[in-house]
């Protein structure tokens, strides 16, 4: 994947996940530029990106970000996501001055009780047809190459 940094980034999802499908509601309406494209992990757009990183969707629990070339997880992708939000949400950049270590324990006792606080879906998202210009692939008439 090319990820042109003034075109696009693009955030990987779990797709079931009922706070992982807020979270990304919440980019969508944060997201004024369109910035972010989204797919959820466990689609096929998500198979070719996650691999170049020597990574399958089954071995994740955290939302991914892949910017620049480069590959965030966890606390990282969510603090980063955040930055280019705009302020209130971009203030969050500061909190990557926090040892990763510590940053991405808090990230993984949330994430270890997501399913039980925020429920679970029995199927992946699928965009609404305002919304499939956002996201990866066919349900989003693009795909990783054409950006």
């Amino acid at each position: 994947m090319q990820t042109n940094s003034s075109a696009c980034a693009v955030i990987l999802f779990d797709g079931v996940c009922n706070l992982c499908n807020g979270a990304v509601n919440f980019v969508i309406d944060h997201d004024d530029a369109a910035y972010f494209k989204l797919a959820a992990l466990q689609s096929e757009e998500a198979k070719p990106l996650l691999q170049r990183h020597g990574l399958v969707a089954e071995a994740l629990d955290s939302i991914v970000l892949i910017e620049n070339g480069r590959f965030y997880r966890r606390s990282g992708a969510v603090l980063r996501i955040a930055a280019r939000l705009g302020a209130p949400w971009s203030w969050a950049r500061a909190l990557l001055a926090v040892p990763r270590p510590l940053r991405d324990a808090v990230y993984d006792w949330v994430a270890s009780r997501r399913y039980d606080w925020f429920g679970k879906r029995d199927q992946c998202r699928v965009p609404t047809p305002e919304l499939q210009a956002r996201f990866l692939g066919d349900s989003g008439r693009q795909t990783a190459d054409s950006r």
